[in-house]
Order: structure tokens, then C-alpha cells, then sequence
């Protein structure tokens, strides 16, 4: 993209090229990240995000800027004010697609397109590729080249993964325990409301914990450092929500606690994918409550984790069976009843599958490489 701007030159309000974030945190990643790569260059940059002011915004635009790097948003309030015309972009960027469609900014991203020239270079990246993306690609896409660079929905192999069943009266002392016991360079913990974030931040710091808070109701200052204190291990623990999920590249993350299960799998995936980086190994733990199981079930396709212990009547008929027709009926009654008051069975992982999923020979799900016995984390 650097080589291809060198050739020309913008002009007022006018930008060569857009590039659209679905997050104000990813946006100014980009911006970061186009300083790096271009600076042997004469390009020129603008970042139009939420939270800065209208005016500086217009200053930079004014000048001519080469990549535009915006969110949908402010794009199109600087669009309807007339403060910038798309109609010279020759590359564009869609980033995190799939983040776009949950957060609700494909109606903006397709007026965006609209006002954007027909004959142009898109490139269109999502972490997942769900059939409604998919139909998203074929209406901005012409004669696309499909790059696949990982299964669609599948965790990274350095990323150990555990589940631990708790209740809600003991949630917060759980996952107090395990961070006391982890050997835990830096972490994030996610939450699925900015509530939750709050209070589980207020806890952390009682206790004594180095630990900030993350969220969309903060200021994009406050947002800014936060974020800013934590990559420069200035803070060890960031409580956060979603907004933290998608893209931030943090280095030497070894943790990630899902203190809430996520609502679906790419948001377990895109949660976990902030560890495990670089070929570094990565931990990720996941507190759930029975009332959660049925979210950790739809998480299945994404190796999350197995249902909440019970107790299985494929034992029980396994029993029976290995009693055998050749035992006496006292004996085949002993089975049975040493089968209906047995603990719940332990699940091990397999070295011969390299950490696949799959079925242990009493018919239940194997842990994945890398897991752990829940109960072996509780206090």
C-alpha cells in the first residue's frame, strides 16, 4: 500500500486512500503502526476517531492526507458536513469485518462504499467468516482473491485452555485464588458489561491487586492511557469489556481470564487471541456458572470446553455391560450402584491426537491438550 501511494499526490480534503476500524483502540493502532512502516516516505496521515476534536481533525484533512485512517462514525459526520470528499480514494481498507457487522456499523461501512468511486483496490479483512460476511464480500468485492491464513473460529495451538465451574457466590473468590496462584506476567479480564468491569476492578484493588479498568463509557483519554500504562507494564491486571477484544496487538501477554463466558465463539476466540502470540505460549481460563453452560455448549465448535460435570447414564450402562451376562445378579447390582455413586469421571489429555478434540472410550469428551481439571484450580 506504501508503494503504491508513493506514486502521486493528495490533495484538499481529499484522501487517496481509507482505511475503517470498527474501534477508536484499533484506529490509533493502525495510525501507529502506518508512522512505522511509512517512514521513509513523504505520506501524510490523518486519524478521524471519537473523542478529538472536530476542528484538528479538519486542520489535518485540509492539507491533503494520503491513508485516512477513520471509524465509521466520524467519518461520516466529517462526510455530511462536507470537511471531506471520497470520491479519490483508490485503496480500501475494511478491517475486522465481522466486529463491524456485531457492533452494528454495516448500514454506516455501506454508505461509506457508496461514496467511494466503483474503480478501486479493496481489501477486506475478518477474523471469522461467517455467512453474512460473506455476503458483504461478494456485494464490496469484485473478482476477489480469497486468503486464508487459519481455520474459521479456532483457538492458537500455544494457547493452554481451562474452564472452572462456580457459582455466583463464589465467582470473584475463585478467580481471586488463581490469580494468586498463576504465575501471571500480565493478564486482561473480560467482562460482558461495563457494570461488571467496575465492580470487579473496585474488588481487584481492595485486595490489593495492580489492576486498571478498561471500557467504552471512558473517555478516549482515559482509554488512551489506560491502555498506554498497561503495554508498558505499568499495570499487571486490566479488567475490561469487548472494546479490548479485537486486534490490540499487547506484547508478552500471558494470560487472559474470561471472567464472563462470551456470548459466542468468535468472541471467546478473538478474547483468547491476545495471548499466545508471536509463537509465545499463552494461558486462558474461563469461569462459568451452571447458568452459563448453555454458552459454553454453543462454544463447543470452538474447543471451549465440555459441559458442567452430571452424571452420565452412558456410565451406568457401561457398568452393566462390563458386569457382564456371565456375572451373578448380585454382582451386576453392585455394578450398578458403584456406577450411580462414582464420582464424575476425570478427563486427561490424550499424546496421541496432539490435543484435538475427541471421545474418550466411555463415550465422553477428552480434554484438549493443555487443559486442566477445573477442580483442581478451586480453592
Amino acid at each position: 500500500m506504501v508503494d503504491i501511494l508513493s506514486a502521486g499526490r493528495a490533495r484538499a480534503r481529499m484522501p487517496r486512500s481509507l482505511i475503517l476500524e470498527p474501534t477508536r483502540e484499533l484506529a490509533m493502532q493502525v495510525g501507529e503502526s502506518f508512522e512505522v512502516y511509512g517512514k521513509q516516505s513523504k505520506l501524510t496521515k490523518a486519524l478521524l476517531i471519537g473523542g478529538v476534536s472536530f476542528d484538528e481533525q479538519e486542520r489535518l484533512i485540509d492539507r491533503g492526507v494520503d491513508v485516512l485512517v477513520a471509524t465509521p462514525g466520524r467519518l461520516l459526520d466529517h462526510a455530511e458536513r462536507g470537511k471531506v470528499l471520497l470520491n479519490d480514494i483508490k485503496i480500501l481498507v475494511i478491517d475486522e469485518a465481522d466486529r463491524m457487522l456485531d457492533m452494528g456499523f454495516i448500514p454506516d461501512v455501506e454508505r461509506i462504499v457508496g461514496l467511494i468511486p466503483k474503480i478501486r483496490q479493496t481489501l477486506f479483512f475478518s477474523a471469522t467468516m461467517p455467512p453474512e460476511i460473506r455476503r458483504l464480500a461478494d456485494a464490496f468485492l469484485m473478482n476477489p482473491k480469497e486468503v486464508s491464513v487459519a481455520p474459521p473460529a479456532s483457538p492458537a495451538d500455544l494457547v493452554s485452555q481451562s474452564i472452572v465451574w462456580v457459582t455466583d457466590d463464589n465467582k470473584r473468590d475463585v478467580l481471586r485464588a488463581i490469580i494468586a496462584r498463576e504465575d501471571i506476567r500480565n493478564a486482561l479480564i473480560f467482562c460482558n458489561r461495563k457494570r461488571e468491569v467496575a465492580l470487579l476492578h473496585r474488588l481487584l484493588t481492595r485486595s490489593g491487586m495492580d489492576v486498571a479498568a478498561l471500557h467504552g463509557d471512558m473517555t478516549q483519554d482515559q482509554r488512551f492511557e489506560t491502555l498506554n500504562r498497561f503495554k508498558r507494564n505499568e499495570v499487571k491486571l486490566l479488567v475490561c469489556s469487548d472494546v479490548a477484544a479485537r486486534g490490540l496487538d499487547i506484547q508478552f501477554l500471558s494470560h487472559v481470564f474470561n471472567f464472563d463466558v462470551p456470548h459466542n465463539a468468535e468472541d471467546y476466540i478473538h478474547r483468547i487471541g491476545r495471548t499466545g502470540r508471536a509463537g509465545r505460549s499463552g494461558r486462558a481460563i474461563t469461569l462459568a456458572t451452571p447458568a452459563e453452560s448453555k454458552a459454553v455448549r454453543g462454544g463447543r465448535e470452538a474447543d471451549q470446553a465440555q459441559d458442567p460435570p452430571r452424571r452420565s447414564t452412558r456410565r451406568r450402562g457401561h457398568a452393566r455391560r462390563r458386569a457382564g451376562a456371565g456375572g451373578s445378579a448380585r454382582e451386576r447390582r453392585a455394578a450398578a450402584t458403584r456406577a450411580r455413586t462414582s464420582p464424575q469421571r476425570q478427563f486427561t489429555p490424550s499424546p496421541s491426537r496432539g490435543g484435538a478434540a475427541g471421545r474418550d472410550r466411555n463415550g465422553g469428551c477428552r480434554r484438549a491438550r493443555g487443559r486442566i481439571d477445573p477442580r483442581a484450580l478451586e480453592p
